[in-house]
């Protein structure tokens, strides 16, 4: 997965849209957000993947105990442990 800055990711968005590559993106070095292609699909597809991620999300908080806050910070890839 390449990181690159959101600068970047303004100014060759054509070339990144068009690529199949993930991509994450940083403002002021600390990530703020993912870039993720998806292949020509249908929307149902498309809605049963992001469904799919939503009861991901649900069961880790469930069974984390965490909060929403709290998973995101242990999720975050811009923290340095």
């Amino acid at each position: 997965m390449k990181s690159i800055g959101i600068r970047e990711f303004r100014d060759k968005a054509t070339h990144y849209l068009a690529s199949s590559e993930i991509v994450a993106v940083k403002r002021h070095g600390k990530l703020v957000g993912f870039y993720i292609p998806v292949k020509e699909s249908d929307e149902q597809q498309v809605q049963q993947a992001i469904k799919r991620l939503s009861e991901t999300v649900e069961t880790a908080l469930v069974e984390s105990g965490l909060s929403e806050e709290e998973l995101s910070r242990a999720l975050d890839l811009s923290i340095k442990e």
